[in-house]
């Protein structure tokens, strides 16, 4: 496992300009050894709702743009990785030892993409990454009882799980622009970060999120070669 920052969570915060551009995909028949083959990086739509072959959630999983599943909270997942192919982690400050990529809710009329920048924005201060390829299909994971009941209290809504879109992008910036206090507008979620292999990060996620996050590296394992 990479080197954990913990210092960073005083680290300074640096604004840049966030770059938002497509590009086209490739394939690597090495890890995982077996992946699915994706043409489009934009949005997708209910016409192009896409099922991998050998995809690890159940089909029932998988949603259009159109119709994320009902009793879902819309939620945004960011893989975010380096120019050595690592992903950025984090621990939870609310349960030690769980590491987790970044994520959060999506507002209302927010567009998903946007959700994403701005997700990865409050939660790692990070402004200097390029948005590069997306799950075209909603990925759900179903809370465990007492965390149900627990986000039940806090959101005032009793949500079944998370609905996600998970988007991957690009770091372009410099390390000292991590900041895990993010921009300041919402209250810290993480104490340290590293970034790690896939693996690594399966090894260390809740377990309700494991197959989330292993469907999430088997769509962009052509971009962590």
């Amino acid at each position: 496992m990479a080197l954990t920052r913990s210092v960073s969570l005083y680290s300074p915060l640096h604004r840049s300009s966030i770059l938002i551009r497509s590009k086209p995909s490739f394939i690597f028949p090495k890890y995982p050894p077996k992946h699915s083959k994706f043409t489009n990086l934009p949005l997708v739509h209910q016409s192009q709702i896409f099922f991998p072959p050998h995809s690890s959630v159940a089909p029932s999983s998988l949603f259009s743009m159109d119709a994320p599943p009902e009793g879902y909270r819309r939620n945004v997942g960011i893989c975010l990785i380096n120019s050595s192919k690592k992903i950025f982690a984090a621990s939870r400050l609310d349960k030690p030892g769980s590491w987790q990529m970044p994520q959060g809710g999506i507002d209302e009329n927010e567009d998903p993409k946007t959700a994403a920048i701005r997700e990865l924005r409050e939660e790692t201060g990070v402004s200097s990454a390029e948005v590069i390829a997306e799950v075209p299909y909603w990925l759900t994971y179903d809370f465990p009882p007492q965390i149900r009941e627990n986000l039940k209290i806090k959101w005032g809504r009793d949500w079944k799980g998370q609905a996600q879109k998970w988007f991957l992008l690009k770091f372009t910036g410099k390390e000292e622009e991590m900041n895990l206090l993010g921009d300041g507008s919402e209250k810290p979620e993480f104490g340290e970060w590293s970034w790690m292999s896939p693996d690594e990060i399966i090894e260390l996620v809740v377990d309700f999120k494991k197959p989330v996050y292993k469907e999430v590296f088997t769509v962009f394992a052509p971009y962590l070669q």
